[in-house]
């Protein structure tokens, strides 16, 4: 006997978040319907209220409630600084540091031929816009260190480079707190490559 038609349709669409198989949503699915259905109902109104109220901030593409996040028409911020991040939880990584107070573009993905995602779909002539606009006077490059996100920021900085725009790029090392043993050689031979006088 087969279960029915709306639970599958449930399962299968619990399968479209990251990391979720097919036995992780049938859980979660199963936990939601017997277990928490109050908790069930809220998650389908905040994923439904998400859909109908969140967009993309005009200046740094971002999600957002307004047309300008808060963030992008906060005058308190150095607009001459424009740091590029692949997703909005990098973002949100980079603005737990507090050292930085410049503005941001989320790029909402990274450049992946297999995937079909290229400059169009990342839409990259609007940060080469946003760059351009001569207000900017610093694009830092905050990609991943992934195949994916150096290719990325290589085609950014070589696309930025020609319009005269200055581009840096996160350095890369152990982490705090790292240990040299449990590092991977590739970030110990960058570290030494990028070391600083003291």
């Amino acid at each position: 006997m087969s279960s029915p038609s709306s639970l599958d349709e449930l399962i299968e669409a619990l399968r479209a978040l990251p990391s979720v198989g097919p036995k992780s949503a049938q859980r979660m699915a199963y936990h939601l319907l017997q277990r928490d259905q109050r908790g069930a109902g809220r998650l389908a109104r905040a994923l439904a209220h998400a859909l109908e109220v969140l967009r993309h901030c005009e200046r740094c593409n971002t999600f957002s409630e307004t047309d300008i996040c808060q963030r992008c028409a906060n005058p308190q911020r150095d607009h001459s600084l424009l740091c590029v991040v692949e997703m909005p939880a990098d973002l949100a990584m980079m603005e737990q540091t507090q050292l930085y107070n410049g503005l941001y573009y989320v790029l909402m993905g990274r450049l992946s031929p297999l995937d079909g995602i290229g400059p169009r779909e990342l839409r990259l002539d609007k940060l080469l816009a946003r760059a351009s606009d001569g207000a900017v006077k610093e694009v830092i490059l905050a990609t991943n260190f992934t195949n994916e996100g150096e290719a990325t920021a290589h085609v950014i900085a070589e696309l930025l480079a020609a319009r005269g725009v200055r581009v840096s790029r996160l350095s890369r090392g152990v982490p705090v707190g790292g240990e040299l043993e449990h590092t991977d050689s590739g970030t110990i031979a960058q570290a030494l490559v990028e070391r600083r006088a003291l």
